[in-house]
């Protein structure tokens, strides 16, 4: 049976509508599933820090270490719980990326310590870092480790676990891990306002290499503890090697190394610490592409769905 020209002509140009609908419907998902998980995970973190915190503080009168470690833990829970809900309730499916593997969730944090530990270690060989002091262990160093874990895990989190999924449904995984990474790298802009071009320059080139990192960790594994493990023993290697932490100079009195810079910026790191040093950066871009190619050699790329995760 020959068709009908004018209904295939109608058909073909019925095409670019229905593929311009389908793309709102799943930008406009993206943007309500965004939406809601973020203010469900936030919610619960205000609810702590407005609500819960100060009717604690009222009852009971503990004094601010306490209190401060009610705060923490409180957020910790509150975010995670948030988290679950959103999914249980609006995915409409189990949390599977919550769930704790002990093994892979030690090896995640023994990748981080030596992933930045080893350049760091090149970095004292090379003279570019220079020991001043053994200050040994403050017994501070356990609050700091407990706020750098809290905020290891509120990034992963929201970056990783929350905004990379749900861009992922949307546009798939590579366009997703480049937009959340550069976007991971913006949020760090703060951290050199008070340096130059070329520092905010570098550092978004770092950061955006760390962003892709952690969020093919989480791609090739699809949970939130691995890379928790992996960015918070990152995190506190640098801190106890006495230079700055992301830009960060506030806690350097407590790592047991004083330290100080003998090397030219691009090697040191400058303002941003050694994660801005090209040394590290170039390792870590090794790192991320064999990370990344793995992940994909192993099926773990998925392309848009559009839909939640049953």
């Amino acid at each position: 049976m020959t068709p009908d020209p004018s209904q295939a002509d109608a058909m073909l140009s019925a095409e670019p509508g229905r593929l311009l609908s389908a793309r709102l419907r799943r930008t406009l998902a993206m943007l309500l599933a965004l939406l809601l998980g973020g203010a469900s995970i936030l919610g619960m973190v205000m609810l702590v820090r407005q609500g819960l915190v100060p009717l604690v503080d009222a009852l009971f009168h503990p004094g601010p270490a306490w209190l401060s470690a009610c705060r923490r833990i409180g957020i910790f829970v509150g975010a995670l719980a948030g988290y679950w809900a959103y999914v249980r309730w609006y995915e409409r499916r189990p949390a599977t990326e919550l769930r704790l593997q002990p093994w892979r969730l030690m090896l995640g944090g023994a990748g981080g310590a030596l992933m930045v530990g080893l350049p760091i270690a090149a970095l004292f060989a090379l003279g570019a870092y220079e020991l001043v002091q053994f200050r040994g262990a403050a017994s501070a160093l356990w609050g700091v480790a407990a706020l750098i874990g809290l905020a290891a895990m509120l990034e992963e989190l929201v970056y990783r676990v929350l905004l990379f999924r749900v861009l992922e449904r949307a546009w798939g995984t590579g366009p997703a891990l480049a937009v959340q990474a550069l976007l991971f790298a913006l949020m760090h802009v703060e951290n050199v306002t008070h340096g130059g071009p070329g520092d905010v320059a570098t550092m978004l080139v770092s950061v955006t290499v760390l962003g892709l990192f952690w969020t093919g960790l989480f791609v090739l594994t699809r949970n939130l503890w691995v890379g928790v493990a992996h960015h918070a023993a990152w995190n506190f290697t640098i801190l106890l090697s006495g230079v700055p932490l992301s830009g960060i100079d506030d806690w350097r009195a407590l790592a047991p190394l004083a330290s100080r810079y003998a090397g030219p910026d691009w090697l040191t790191g400058g303002l941003f610490g050694p994660e801005s040093s090209w040394l590290v950066i170039a390792t870590n871009t090794l790192a991320t592409l064999l990370l990344l190619h793995m992940a994909r050699r192993r099926g773990a790329f998925r392309a848009p769905t559009g839909g939640s995760e049953r």
